[in-house]
């Protein structure tokens, strides 16, 4: 998990509106966008330790295994979490939770180049 906060803030800032909603938008089907504790990392790596026993790579049920033994697991994680966020903005800046923090959730076992769409409306 990459914590994207401190970035989606920057574009926050960087729209001038005070108060609105940010939408969070990920262009992959191979990984999420996620809301998540962001004070203890254990708590990142329990959720990987789940979603790996939850949807394990290399699973013999899939057929779709073209880019490896991760390929459709990656897919079957990123449906059961989420490609985008909708958050609050306040005083120009993202209204989260003291422990709270925007996590994209890589689901392939390597690392990929990711894009986001930041939308900031208020």
């Amino acid at each position: 998990m990459v914590n994207v906060t401190d970035d989606v803030n920057e574009q926050v800032e960087k729209s001038g509106i005070k108060a609105g909603l940010c939408h969070v938008f990920l262009h992959h089907t191979s990984a999420s966008i996620i809301l998540c504790e962001n004070a203890d990392d254990l708590v990142q790596r329990d959720m990987e330790a789940f979603m790996h026993r939850l949807v394990p790579d290399a699973d013999p049920i899939y057929q779709h295994v073209a880019e490896g033994p991760d390929d459709m697991p990656s897919h079957v994680r990123s449906i059961l979490t989420q490609s985008f966020l909708v958050l609050p903005v306040k005083d120009n800046r993202l209204a989260l939770g003291r422990w709270q923090g925007v996590y994209v959730w890589e689901h392939r076992l390597r690392s990929h180049h990711r894009k986001l769409t930041v939308t900031v409306q208020g």
